[in-house]
Formats: C-alpha cells, sequence, structure tokens
C-alpha cells in the first residue's frame, strides 16, 4: 500500500509542477498549488522568471520596422535553378559573366529563359577578377600561351568574353 502512495505522491507533484509551469507560461508571476486543503503561494522558477523578462522587455522594442520590412519575394524554380548552375559554372570553370550568360541561354548549355539567366548572373557569388586569373593561368599552363595571346583569349568573343579591365587584372596577376 505504500508503494500505491509514494507513487501517488510524485504524481500529484508532477501535476503540480505542470500545473505551476502552464500558470507561469500563462503570465502569471507566482504560482498557487492547493494541497490537503491549504494554499501554498511559491515563487516563480528561474525559468519562469527569464521568460517573463523577456515578454516584458518586448513591448519596449518598437515592432514597427519589422512590419515595414518587406517580405522577400518567392524566387521562381527555374530562377534557383540557373543561380545553382551559375555557380557550379562559375566555381568550376571560372566563367566570365558574359560567358555564363551566354552558356545558361544556351540551347547547347543550360537552356534557360534570358530573365533566369539575367537573375543567376546578378545573384552569383562570383569575383569575375579572379575567374579571369584562373582562366589566364589554365591557357597558360595547358596551351603555353603569351600573355598577349591569353589577353586575346580571354576578351574575344569566341574566348573568354572576359571584360578588358579584367583581362588586364589577369596578365599582371600571371607567374
Amino acid at each position: 500500500m505504500k508503494k500505491v502512495f509514494k507513487i501517488g505522491c510524485l504524481g500529484i507533484i508532477g501535476i503540480v509542477v505542470l500545473i505551476a509551469i502552464l500558470a507561469a507560461l500563462a503570465g502569471g508571476g507566482e504560482e498557487s498549488t492547493d494541497t490537503e486543503g491549504t494554499t501554498e503561494t511559491t515563487p516563480a522558477t528561474e525559468e519562469n522568471s527569464a521568460e517573463e523578462a523577456a515578454e516584458t522587455e518586448e513591448p519596449e522594442e518598437p515592432e514597427e520596422p519589422v512590419e515595414e520590412e518587406p517580405a522577400e519575394p518567392e524566387v521562381p524554380t527555374e530562377f534557383e535553378s540557373a543561380l545553382n548552375q551559375a555557380q557550379s559554372y562559375s566555381d568550376t570553370m571560372h566563367m566570365s559573366k558574359a560567358g555564363l550568360f551566354e552558356q545558361l541561354t544556351s540551347e547547347y548549355g543550360g537552356q534557360f529563359p534570358e530573365d533566369a539567366a539575367q537573375y543567376a548572373i546578378e545573384h552569383v557569388d562570383a569575383d569575375w577578377k579572379a575567374n579571369a586569373l584562373e582562366s589566364a593561368k589554365t591557357y597558360q599552363e595547358s596551351m603555353s600561351m603569351s600573355k598577349e595571346a591569353i589577353r586575346d583569349q580571354l576578351t574575344s568573343d569566341y574566348g573568354g568574353q572576359f571584360t578588358q579591365e579584367e583581362a588586364d587584372y589577369a596578365i599582371e596577376n600571371l607567374e
């Protein structure tokens, strides 16, 4: 019989603790529990005090900036796909903006519509000068090209399609 009573007491204590937590979450700073006909007042726990402190701090912060921020528009899946492909090409093939755009829209490449490719170009994380330098290194190492031939290849419409500034940076930083 004592085992049942001890389990019953533990169960009651658990219920009382649960009620106290729920009361604190509902906004009560102190908890009242009724045990054996007497009312006992206990201070809120540290966890409840921290929650109450957080609740009292929230109204002090202005909510307007959060409400005024426009929600980010949902990006179409095709635009995200073009961006992912652009990032891959930039990271592995070190392409220029123009070359990347052409690859994304080409019937032999990504076949993306121009607006999706433009979105990708505008949002890709690329350092175009670094891409030009990496391309220049490839031309130098694999094709044994002179610096001037590399510059021409980097800026060619049939080559890298880098800007003159990007090609100049690459040539200046070649070993």
